[in-house]
């Protein structure tokens, strides 16, 4: 048993060097614990339109290899909560999905991470808990002005075709895979797992706080191959508004299936 810190030793010289030798030893396995901790972020990941928290399956286990703590969340309505798709689900529901598991888990120094559709609803619960963030990831992400909805990026095309599937379903059915970028078993998988999107989300407007969006550390992941049209928009304001940093992936618009590794690192450049 050692003796209380200030003890002195009385014993052989080679007890005395024993002991020093076995102090150090945990003082050393204490720092690195230490110095582990500090450099473990917080992630919680968003995915996107149709998607579920089934899309981050191939990052998961290489996220949280690293030491991080990592929350993957499925928004009201779709993935394995798709039973409780309705009307009247808002944009507002959404960002209450994430602030809730932030608040739930009582997180801070979190690295919120968006896909796609879900860029919208980051910047919105940056609005309103900008002091629990560290840094906001937009995967190809939709960027939002003050007043904006998703559907006001949009090619005029996309508007009509899926205001016209919402006035009929009331949702908006999912896009095919292949519009992704992906083939083979990974569109095969997409495909399957892929559930219809509430269609009240699509124009409802966004009011938040710019100088709140300003003071928080972003980061732009650009698909690049093939580039998604609908995200053109973002991609352009990403490259020309300050306060981004852009990382390219030549890859398709659901980087975490089509390229694991490239999204991991990008992601992890983010939360050191």
């Amino acid at each position: 048993m050692f003796p209380p810190c200030g003890t002195e030793c009385h014993g052989s010289k080679s007890a005395c060097a024993a002991l020093d030798t076995t102090k150090d030893s945990r003082v050393s396995r204490l720092a690195a614990r230490s110095a582990k901790d500090c450099l473990m972020s917080n992630l919680v990941l968003v995915h996107g339109a149709w998607h579920g928290a089934w899309c981050w399956a191939r990052v998961l286990p290489g996220l949280r290899r690293r030491g991080h703590r990592v929350f993957a969340v499925t928004l009201t309505g779709v993935g394995e909560r798709a039973h409780l798709l309705r009307p009247d689900i808002t944009l507002q529901t959404h960002i209450d999905d994430v602030a809730m598991l932030i608040e739930a888990e009582e997180l801070r120094d979190v690295v919120l991470v968006g896909h796609s559709y879900a860029g919208i609803m980051i910047t919105g619960v940056a609005d309103r808990m900008p002091q629990r963030l560290k840094h906001l990831v937009y995967v190809d992400a939709v960027i939002a002005h003050p007043g904006e909805s998703w559907s006001s990026t949009h090619p005029a095309a996309v508007q009509a075709q899926r205001r016209a599937a919402i006035a009929v379903h009331g949702f908006i059915p999912a896009a095919s895979a292949s519009t992704y970028g992906l083939t083979g078993d990974d569109a095969q998988w997409v495909e399957r797992r892929q559930t219809p999107h509430p269609g009240k989300v699509y124009d409802e407007p966004l009011h938040f706080d710019a100088a709140r969006m300003l003071a928080l550390p972003r980061t732009f992941l650009a698909c690049t191959d093939p580039a998604l049209p609908t995200i053109a928009v973002a991609r352009t304001r990403a490259r020309t508004e300050p306060g981004w940093r852009v990382v390219e992936l030549a890859t398709g618009h659901d980087p975490m299936i089509s390229a694991p590794d490239e999204f991991e690192a990008a992601v992890l450049a983010a939360a050191t």
